[in-house]
């Protein structure tokens, strides 16, 4: 019964992550560093970089996922 169970789970936790990953296949992070200092005065300078997610991994999640979830339900 526990396998059943814990199957299902990590089927719905990979159709989850698919999910998210086909609705947002581009993560975007900023990080600002101080590059000059005079005295009081400042200069930062905020980069971004940018982190796709291949469609073709979201996708076999999904579908993993989905598998998964089907042969936990097949297993009753």
């Amino acid at each position: 019964m526990g396998g059943k169970n814990s199957l299902s789970m990590i089927g719905a936790v990979l159709a989850v992550l698919g999910l998210i990953g086909l609705a947002v296949p581009v993560i975007t992070t900023s990080e600002t560093k101080e590059v000059a200092r005079i005295g009081e005065l400042k200069l930062e300078a905020t980069q971004q970089k940018s982190y796709p997610i291949p469609t073709i991994l979201s996708a076999g999640a999904l579908g993993l996922g989905i598998i998964l979830i089907g042969a936990a339900a097949l297993r009753r």
